[in-house]
């Protein structure tokens, strides 16, 4: 004879897995899809913080906003996690790379022009190499701002 409590457990526990599937399913929805190219020196002036190179994070990790998340200018100073998804060249990726960056300028009048222009985000060279290889022009990206 089944004991009366083993309904109520099994329904627990599926209760616990519905809810950790649900937490699964709004984490990643945190994350947005765009793409990134990537730019090198000189990074000064910027439009966030002129030629002060204080504004620069001592990782070199950082990048000029675009136009999907340049909010004008409210973007400055934002950090985003960021990580390559994809690249039209397989194998361009650095798998389980996942970097910070620190928007410090404004693609569209950075003093050094972007690998691509109309990218979601422009790493520095330091950046970009660090989630992909840094002979791609563009990649795919998942980001989330901090």
């Amino acid at each position: 004879m089944p004991r009366p409590e083993q309904p109520q457990t099994l329904q627990r526990s599926l209760s616990l897995l519905l809810v950790f599937f649900i937490s699964q399913l709004c984490n990643n929805s945190l994350a947005d899809v765009g793409t990134a190219a990537q730019y090198n020196p000189p990074y000064l002036p910027t439009s966030c913080d002129g030629s002060n190179p204080a504004q620069f994070p001592s990782s070199n990790l950082f990048g000029a906003a675009g136009d999907g998340i340049w909010d004008n200018g409210a973007s400055c100073g934002r950090q985003y996690l960021v990580r390559c998804i994809s690249a039209s060249r397989p194998g361009t990726c650095i798998p389980d790379q996942t970097i910070q960056i620190k928007i410090v300028d404004y693609a569209l009048t950075s003093q050094s022009r972007p690998s691509l222009d109309a990218t979601t985000i422009v790493l520095s060279s330091t950046a970009f190499a660090t989630i992909a290889n840094s002979s791609a022009a563009s990649i795919n990206i998942e980001f989330q701002q901090v």
